[in-house]
């Protein structure tokens, strides 16, 4: 597992290239532009499993739904920010990708720390340290597990 950290204001446009957005619309495509300006390593050394560190406001920018589509589709555990854009927040629910907030567990990471992600207790262990946030809502772990908002609406309309 990777740990992959970015600074503040990571916006759409360093997490998928504006260049792209009328080209590249399915994860095959996406994934080999990921942070391809801000980190060239990045779609080439990402693995599932792996977690993002970042500052505030990531997501930041104009509204696409490439950034969550790629980070999702290559398996991206989680991204741990001190804050998100609301409009990128929105996009990654859409597609199930976590986003959790702890500002302390941010600060107090290290490059080389361990990162463990206790979703359903809502606890982040970094090193020896565990910090808590807010456990994920019912619906957005739904939507999680079903893969993304459209998978969780076929299985709800199916239900039906």
């Amino acid at each position: 597992m990777n740990i992959w950290r970015y600074g503040d204001n990571i916006d759409t446009d360093m997490l998928f290239p504006g260049k792209y957005v009328y080209i590249c619309s399915i994860p095959e495509e996406i994934k080999p532009h990921l942070l391809e300006d801000l980190d060239p390593s990045f779609s080439k050394n990402v693995k599932k499993g792996d977690i993002i560190i970042a500052g505030i406001n990531f997501g930041c920018g104009s509204s696409r739904e490439q950034p969550a589509i790629g980070l999702k589709s290559v398996g991206i555990k989680a991204v741990v920010a001190l804050s998100f854009a609301r409009i990128f927040y929105r996009a990654a629910i859409n597609q199930g990708l976590v986003l959790i907030e702890c500002p302390e567990a941010v600060k107090f990471y290290s490059d080389g720390d361990n990162v463990e992600i206790d979703m359903d207790n809502g606890k982040i262990i970094v090193g020896a340290k565990t910090f808590s946030f807010p456990k994920l809502p019912e619906q957005i772990i739904a939507i999680r597990d079903a893969g993304g908002l459209l998978e969780y609406t076929r299985k709800k309309l199916k239900k039906k």
